[in-house]
């Protein structure tokens, strides 16, 4: 019990002369192979995640945001406020068109039809003719067929098969057969076994000879084969392999710290040699030309673009204005009167609420001439 737990112990003993040995190699040389995978790999899930961050999110809102503008949204409105009211006429047009008049005509033609028509003189003819006509006919074929056929099955057939075939077959079983059958069984029973003693004894002596074989053969293959493997795997491919598990695992580790290592004096350099001489010109140049810009042009450029829209509209409402008139001192030359009796002309604006566009039906009308009017006017 003592010597096999020494031995599983010592099969899983990490520090023996072999791994000591070639320990510090491997995780050099595992090393040297990983750390280029392991950049290679952080580079990517770098830019992986760049991407993601930068581009296939947004990209993914956008198209999701324009599949719901322009197919979604769509179709629901199309669905709700077309197809539906649609299929819902086409389902009453045909309810109306084939359903309802089948049902009528099941209703009121057909069952009626079959009811009285088919149903009432079959059950009729049935109670009344066809019941008492089988009855006659079955009470005739059990007096003239069935009571023959009863009497020459119980009185003829029954005791000739009985006395005649089954009586002497049970005899000659019972009295002939079964005393041959047993002493048969007897001789054969006695001739199987001689014959099995005597093969029995062959069997044994070739199970002695092959059993002796079996074991020589057994104890060259685990002398020469299994012991010699198991060693070597025990002692030299086990710890070997485990090395090189370790020394992958650690490279892995190590070559994560160069990689963030490299990674950050990348950055480092990135922000120092570009990022802060791009903020520097934009802060000190760009934010100083941008603000000239807007005050020095911008504004001035949107000032007299408001100013001339207001001016715009100022001539554009006097020119209304002058038409307007000049329409209806043309209609009161030629027709004279007013010029609120002519039909459908406007008779005033109607009164809005102070800082509404919505108009009150209870407020008084405003008056036809505009503001703009009475100081031209005025200043007249």
């Amino acid at each position: 019990m003592d010597a096999s737990k020494h031995q599983t112990l010592d099969r899983y003993e990490p520090d023996t002369a072999l791994t000591r040995l070639i320990r510090i190699p491997v995780r050099i040389v595992v090393l040297v192979l990983v750390l280029p995978v392991r950049m290679v790999w952080d580079l990517l899930a770098a830019g992986w995640h760049a991407a993601d961050r930068t581009l296939l999110r947004p990209l993914g809102r956008g198209l999701a945001w324009l599949a719901d503008t322009l197919v979604l949204t769509p179709l629901s409105w199309l669905f709700t406020h077309v197809l539906t009211p649609l299929a819902l006429a086409v389902t009453w047009l045909a309810t109306a068109l084939f359903v309802w008049p089948w049902i009528g005509l099941w209703r009121y033609v057909v069952v009626p039809v079959a009811t009285y028509g088919v149903a009432v003189p079959l059950v009729w003819l049935y109670g009344t003719v066809l019941t008492p006509l089988g009855h006659g006919a079955a009470w005739l074929f059990t007096t003239l067929v069935v009571g023959p056929v009863v009497g020459l099955w119980r009185y003829a057939l029954v005791p000739a098969a009985r006395y005649g075939v089954i009586v002497p077959l049970v005899w000659l079983y019972g009295a002939v057969l079964t005393p041959l059958g047993r002493g048969t069984a007897w001789l054969l029973g006695r001739v199987w076994q001689g014959t099995a003693w005597v093969l029995g004894g062959v069997w044994k002596g070739i199970a002695a000879t092959g059993r002796g074989l079996g074991i020589a053969v057994t104890w060259l293959v685990m002398t020469l084969l299994v012991a010699p493997a198991s060693w070597l795997y025990r002692r030299v491919l086990a710890p070997v392999g485990r090395e090189i598990a370790d020394a992958a695992e650690v490279a892995w580790r190590i070559a994560g710290y160069l990689s963030r290592a490299v990674g950050r004096g990348i950055a480092w350099l990135f922000r120092h040699l570009i990022g802060a001489p791009v903020a520097w010109a934009y802060r000190t140049v760009c934010t100083p030309l941008g603000h000239f810009v807007r005050d020095a042009l911008w504004a001035p450029a949107r000032r007299a673009a408001l100013e001339a829209g207001r001016a715009a509209r100022g001539a554009l409402a006097t020119a209304r204005e002058t038409v307007r008139q000049a329409r209806r001192d043309a209609w009161r030359a030629l027709v004279g009167g007013t010029a609120g009796a002519r039909s459908g002309e406007p008779q005033g604006v109607p009164a809005r609420t102070l800082g509404s566009t919505t108009t009150v039906p209870s407020a008084a009308q405003a008056p036809e001439t505009s503001l703009l009017d009475e100081k031209l006017v005025k200043q007249g």
